[in-house]
C-alpha cells in the first residue's frame, strides 16, 4: 500500500499511521517541515499517502501541499492540487499567483487572477501585492490600472505592501507621474517604495528628482539599505554631483554596506563619471568581491578620461582572474583604443572578441572600430570597414565616419556620408550641425546656408548647448549667452578680465567654430559666451582658490573652448574638468590630458 525505504520511508513512518484514520495535524506539521527545507520528494510522498489512504485534505492541508509544490518550482503540480481542491480560497489562489510572478510567468499570473476573480473569490492586500508584479515585469500597464481601481474598490490602496507594488509596477511601466501619486497619498511608507521611486527616477532619466527625493528619505529618517544607495549613485552619475556622491558613500560605509558589490559597483561608476578617477581606482582596488560589471566599470572609467594603455591593462588583469568579459565590456575595450589612438590593438581586440571570447560584434562595437581608425585620419580604411560589414551599417556608425570627416576636415567624404545620415536619419541635428562645421572651416560659406536651409524645411531642431557645474552641493546650469544667472554681472566680468590675460599668454580664437557668415569681432564675441565657459567662471567665482571645477556639457567641446579652457587652467592654478558628450577633459598648467587627440 505505501512503499517505506531509507530515511525517506523512516521520515513517513515515525509521524504516520499507514491506516485510514490518519489525522491532518499530522499532515500539517509535514508537510510545513517539507516546504522549510524545499524537501520534494518528501512532499511527494505524503502527497502519494494521502492518495493510498484515501484521506480528503482540507483547505489548510490543501494550501500547505500547494505552498510545498510551488515553493519546489514544481508549478504543474501545484496547478493540479489547486483544480482539484473543491473550495480553493484566497489563500490558495494568492500562492499561485505568487508562485508563477517569481518563476517568471507573469501571463499565467495574470490569467489566474481573473480566474479568481470570475470564481468569487476576493483578493486581499496579498494577492494584490503578489500580481502587481506580473504587470510590472509585463509592462501590462492597462492591466495594472484595472488593478489598481479593484484595489481603491477593497480600500487596499492605504496598505505599505500594496502602496509599494502599485508604485513599483507604475514605475516599470514608465508612469512615472501615476507612480508618485501614488507615493505621495501612502501614509506609510517603508524602504521598498522609497526605492521603487528612486531608482524610478534615475532610470528613467528624472536624475535631478532622484537626488531630491534621496535627501527627502534621509531627512525623514528613513534608513537606506543597499539597493537604495546602488539607485541613487548613477543619478549622482550622470549629473556629476560629485559631493552627493561623497555624501551616499558616507552613508554606504555608516551602513556597512562597503563590501556589498552592487553598491560598489555604482560607486566606481559614479567617481568615474564625476572625473575622479583616483576615487574609482581605490573603491576598485578595496573591493572584496568584483563581478564583470566592477571590471567593466574601471576599465569604462579608464577609457572615458583617455587612458587607454591602463584601460588594456585592467582587461588583461581581468582575464587573468578568470572573469570572462562581456560586450559591454569589449565597447569599452574598444573605447580606450578610440580616445587613445591604439589603432592596431582595436583591431586586434576586435579580432579576439569574436574569435576568443564568441561574442558576436553589435551596432557599438562597429562604431568605436569606424571611429578608432577614423581619428586616426585612416578615413579610407574606415569607409571600406563599414562596407565590409556582415550587416547594414546603421546611423550611428555613419555618424561615427561623418564625425571624424569633421575632425579631418574631408569636405568629399563629409558630403558622401551625411547624404546617406539624411536619407536614414533626417530628423537627427548632429548630423546636419556636423556637416555645417565642415563646410564652415572650408570657407564653404553657401554650403552651411544650404544645410540650414534642409534643417528649417525639415523642422530640426539644433540641441542647445548647456553646461551644469556643481556649488555648494547645488547643481548650476549655464546656456550660450547665458544671462539669467542672479551674479550674470560678475560671471561676464570674470569672462572679460580672463579674455584679456589668455590674450597677453598668446590665445588667438578660432572662429571656424562660429557657423555664421558674419565679422570676425562678432565671431570672437560668440565664442567668448559660449556655456562652459560661462560655467567657469560661475565656479572660479563661487569655488575657494585652486580648487578644481568640474564641468559637465551636453555636447562635445569645440575646439576653440577646448583651447580656451587651457590658457584658463594655468592662469587661475586650478585643474578643470569637463566630461563632454564624448570623454573627459583634466586640463591643468595649460595642457589638456587628451593631449589634443580628440
Amino acid at each position: 500500500m505505501f512503499e517505506r525505504q531509507g530515511s525517506k520511508g523512516v521520515f513517513i513512518a515515525s509521524a504516520l499511521n499507514t491506516d485510514r484514520d490518519a489525522s491532518w495535524p499530522n499532515y500539517s506539521s509535514l508537510l510545513q517541515e517539507c516546504i522549510a527545507e524545499k524537501a520534494l520528494s518528501k512532499g511527494k510522498l505524503l502527497h502519494a499517502h494521502m492518495i493510498c489512504t484515501g484521506f480528503k485534505p482540507d483547505v489548510f492541508v490543501a494550501n500547505m501541499l500547494l505552498n510545498m509544490y510551488a515553493k519546489c518550482g514544481r508549478l504543474p503540480d501545484a496547478r493540479k492540487v489547486l483544480d482539484e481542491m473543491p473550495l480553493a480560497n484566497v489563500v490558495s489562489w494568492t500562492v499561485i499567483i505568487a508562485s508563477y510572478v517569481r518563476y517568471g510567468n507573469g501571463g499565467e499570473a495574470l490569467a489566474l487572477f481573473h480566474h479568481m476573480n470570475r470564481a468569487g473569490v476576493q483578493p486581499n492586500q496579498f494577492t494584490f501585492a503578489s500580481v502587481l508584479p506580473a504587470c510590472a515585469r509585463l509592462g501590462a500597464l492597462d492591466q495594472g490600472k484595472e488593478i489598481h481601481e479593484d484595489i481603491i474598490r477593497g480600500e487596499f490602496q492605504y496598505n505599505a505592501f500594496v502602496g509599494s507594488a502599485l508604485v513599483d509596477m507604475y514605475v516599470k511601466c514608465g508612469n512615472l507621474e501615476d507612480a508618485r501619486q501614488v507615493f505621495d497619498k501612502m501614509s506609510e511608507r517603508d524602504v521598498v517604495s522609497w526605492t521603487a521611486m528612486i531608482v524610478g527616477y534615475t532610470q528613467n532619466g528624472y536624475f535631478k528628482e532622484a537626488l531630491e527625493l534621496f535627501r527627502e528619505m534621509e531627512l525623514m529618517g528613513v534608513k537606506s539599505d543597499s539597493d537604495i544607495f546602488a539607485g541613487v549613485l548613477p543619478a549622482c552619475a550622470n549629473l556629476a554631483a560629485l559631493e552627493h556622491g561623497r555624501y551616499v558613500h558616507n552613508g554606504i560605509i555608516k551602513r556597512g554596506f562597503q563590501d556589498d558589490v552592487f553598491a560598489g559597483n555604482a560607486l566606481l561608476d559614479m567617481y568615474s563619471k564625476c572625473g575622479c578617477l583616483e576615487d574609482a581606482c581605490k573603491v576598485f582596488d578595496r573591493m572584496p568581491e568584483r563581478n564583470v560589471v566592477s571590471w567593466t566599470s574601471m576599465i569604462m572609467g579608464y577609457a572615458m578620461h583617455g587612458y587607454g594603455k591602463e584601460a588594456l591593462e585592467v582587461f588583461e588583469k581581468m582575464q587573468h582572474a578568470s572573469t570572462k568579459p562581456n560586450h559591454i565590456t569589449l565597447v569599452g575595450v574598444l573605447s580606450a583604443c578610440c580616445h587613445s589612438g591604439l589603432v592596431d590593438e582595436g583591431l586586434k581586440y576586435f579580432d579576439q572578441m569574436i574569435r576568443d571570447y564568441d561574442i558576436v560584434p553589435e551596432v557599438e562595437h562597429y562604431c568605436c572600430m569606424v571611429d578608432v581608425l577614423g581619428r586616426a585620419g585612416r578615413l579610407d580604411q574606415a569607409l571600406d570597414f563599414i562596407n565590409r560589414m556582415p550587416t547594414k551599417p546603421t546611423a550611428d556608425v555613419w555618424g561615427s565616419l561623418l564625425g571624424s570627416c569633421r575632425i579631418h576636415k574631408n569636405l568629399e567624404l563629409g558630403e558622401h556620408v551625411a547624404e546617406k545620415l539624411f536619407e536614414m536619419d533626417p530628423k537627427n541635428a548632429a548630423h546636419y550641425v556636423l556637416l555645417s562645421h565642415i563646410y564652415a572651416e572650408a570657407g564653404r560659406w553657401d554650403g552651411v546656408e544650404k544645410v540650414r536651409k534642409m534643417m528649417r524645411d525639415r523642422r530640426v531642431k539644433k540641441t542647445a548647448g548647456c553646461s551644469w557645474v556643481e556649488i555648494n552641493n547645488k547643481m548650476y546650469a549655464f546656456s550660450t549667452g547665458d544671462r539669467s544667472h542672479p551674479m550674470t554681472e560678475e560671471i561676464y566680468a570674470m569672462l572679460e578680465s580672463l579674455s584679456g590675460q589668455m590674450k597677453e599668454a598668446g590665445y588667438v580664437a578660432d572662429t571656424n567654430f562660429v557657423l555664421h557668415d558674419v565679422q570676425e569681432e562678432q565671431k570672437q564675441r560668440i565664442l567668448s559666451y559660449h556655456s562652459e565657459k560661462l560655467a567657469i567662471a560661475f565656479g572660479i567665482i563661487s569655488l575657494s582658490p585652486r580648487t578644481s571645477i568640474r564641468i559637465v556639457k551636453n555636447l562635445r567641446v569645440c575646439g576653440d573652448c577646448h583651447s580656451a579652457i587651457k590658457y584658463i587652467s594655468k592662469i587661475v592654478q586650478r585643474e578643470i574638468v569637463v566630461r563632454d558628450a564624448n570623454r573627459f577633459h583634466h586640463f591643468k598648467d595649460g595642457h589638456c590630458s587628451c593631449g589634443d587627440y580628440w
